[in-house]
């Protein structure tokens, strides 16, 4: 059997995201939300040298659909978070479908040493930028998952327990705690 292993991670860390992702199939199927799992860029506003200049797309402030999908949303900057999931909070793609706008219901980051302290402040800064937008965090060796809703703390999770969104959705990785 083959195993992909993006750059930069563990066994551990893909066991993780491909277990969230796994858990919300049905729903795919159903195309009762849209997920992304590594492999498409979430686009913003601003660049990452700007302090505080940057923010998610809010695609409900668009005034062209059409020249966003076809220009903008190719020329913004990205970042590429381990789990995005869209349930109620709409998006666009471009066309090819590598890129992806909006305040997503929800992204996990899995942190592993390697993940710089700058890397991880500006992303958790650039998602607490949406209000909507909860966004978790767990340590690769860890069994805490940080949450957040836009810029307030919510009570943390653990992979000992079923995870649960603000919005009722469930993960359960329990199996994958340490």
């Amino acid at each position: 059997m083959d195993i992909y292993m993006p750059m930069g991670t563990t066994i551990r860390h893909n066991n993780l995201v491909s277990t969230i992702y796994g858990r919300i199939l049905g729903l795919l199927e159903k195309r009762e939300v849209y997920a992304l799992q590594e492999v498409c860029d979430l686009v913003y506003w601003g660049t990452k040298n700007e302090s505080n200049g940057f923010r998610l797309v809010d695609v409900t402030e668009i005034q062209s659909i059409d020249h966003f999908i076809e220009i903008t949303i190719n020329e913004l900057e990205v970042v590429r978070p381990d789990f995005v999931l869209f349930k109620s909070n709409p998006f666009l793609s471009n066309k090819r479908q590598t890129k992806t706008a909006g305040q997503p219901d929800l992204i996990v980051e899995v942190w592993s040493e390697s993940n710089l302290k700058l890397d991880r402040d500006f992303k958790m800064n650039l998602y607490a930028t949406s209000n909507i937008t909860e966004h978790w965090y767990i340590e690769q060796d860890s069994n805490e998952v940080i949450c957040y809703t836009g810029k307030n703390r919510n009570n943390n999770q653990y992979l000992t327990d079923v995870l649960t969104t603000c919005a009722g959705l469930e993960f359960d990785l329990r199996y994958l705690a340490i």
